[in-house]
């Protein structure tokens, strides 16, 4: 099949990408903001200095991604390689909190335990200026066509679906992807049925073993602190008052900002190793496709439950929304209040004219919750 619609571009068209994002005044001077010492037009030359991927990462995004865990964060951990192998390439699916950060941090940390980094999935919504799609290609991602129309939509899905396998198996280079389309606003993640439906049409096995071809790796994705919860409280009003409510371009633009730009507290990824054996186990047990699916799906989200980094705030916010002391003695009194605090500014930064703040308490608390929710279902369902 032909990818050059989504690809990510091949080395040899790097350094023309890199001449016409030189000349793209936007880019420019966002590259400016992130390297402020340095004169634009060292900035350019540096730009066109590069000729493959990894060396644009390593050079200038990578200490980028330094900055922002020494000065925005508490410190980033990348937990569980040891259950992969290094040799390998994976398709990571993971929960999605962050637009920007999720596949950056990742690749970050990647880095630095001398991995490859990934081929990253990202929707064309997010494509705002056509140098951006010139940006996240050259940086070794590829597009996720979100609304081709429901006569493209099948051809579409087969394409991306034969990229990634074409991706982890000949390429050898391991994908990372979000389980469902955009973020989960109230971070209860559930991985969307359809996604994996979409794996599927990638391969001409069963439906298990083209999933067991891919090599699916669940991981999971655990900020303390959400800059962008406040942002994600606003937009739920917003569609409870108005259901047919949309967010503007300018509404991401301002979402991948303070993602980037605002404090996140520990960050925590986690990988649950390569579920391939499951998944077939769970190929021959269900004849069923529907079920299959269904069944899949529930493995990764249990296995990416499991793996949350569950933190003091979860716990408050826990108690909080269910007016209970289950978690009581996890905090202190102090604690407590800091965090009571930290709500009310947040909802302090949000602009709506009728403004119900109980509401959006509410969905802030559920927020925070919800990881340790869902990470304490787990565990009953295994006792």
């Amino acid at each position: 099949m032909n990818f050059d619609a989504i690809r990510c571009y091949d080395k040899e068209e790097i350094p023309a990408v890199l001449e016409r994002l030189s000349n793209e005044k936007s880019f420019v001077n966002l590259l400016g903001t992130v390297y402020p010492l340095l004169p634009k037009e060292v900035l350019k030359q540096r730009l066109k200095s590069f000729d493959n991927a990894d060396d644009f990462q390593r050079i200038m995004v990578y200490p980028f991604l330094q900055y922002i865990e020494a000065n925005l964060t508490k410190g980033v951990k990348l937990m569980g390689v040891d259950r992969i192998d290094k040799n390998r390439s994976y398709l990571y699916v993971s929960n999605h909190r962050d637009i920007l950060l999720d596949s950056a941090l990742f690749c970050g940390k990647l880095m630095e335990h001398d991995m490859d980094t990934v081929e990253i999935a990202i929707g064309d919504n997010l494509l705002v200026f056509p140098w951006i799609e010139d940006l996240v290609r050259m940086n070794k991602s590829f597009i996720v066509r979100r609304s081709p129309g429901a006569k493209q939509m099948l051809e579409s899905s087969k394409l991306l679906s034969a990229y990634m396998a074409h991706a982890v198996n000949e390429k050898k280079h391991s994908v990372w992807i979000a389980q469902r389309e955009g973020r989960a606003k109230d971070s209860d993640d559930r991985t969307q049925e359809s996604l994996l439906k979409m794996f599927n049409m990638g391969g001409e096995g069963t439906f298990a073993e083209n999933l067991a071809a891919l090599h699916i790796c669940p991981l999971s994705i655990s900020y303390e602190y959400d800059p962008c919860d406040y942002l994600k409280a606003k937009e739920f009003q917003q569609k409870r008052d108005n259901p047919d409510y949309k967010k503007s371009p300018q509404d991401d633009l301002l979402n991948m900002k303070i993602g980037v730009m605002g404090y996140k507290g520990r960050v925590v990824y986690r990988m649950a190793g390569e579920i391939s054996e499951e998944i077939m186990k769970l190929g021959e047990e269900i004849t069923n496709r529907n079920e299959l699916v269904a069944a899949i799906a529930s493995l990764i989200d249990k296995q990416i439950h499991t793996n949350y980094e569950i933190y003091k705030i979860n716990k408050i916010a826990y108690d909080m929304l269910n007016e209970s002391t289950k978690f009581s003695k996890s905090y202190s009194l102090l604690e407590k209040l800091d965090f009571e605090k930290y709500i009310e500014i947040q909802i302090n930064k949000i602009d709506l004219i009728d403004k119900d703040v109980d509401f959006l308490k509410i969905k802030i608390l559920e927020m925070y919750a919800n990881p340790l929710i869902n990470s304490l279902k787990t565990v009953e369902s295994r006792s």
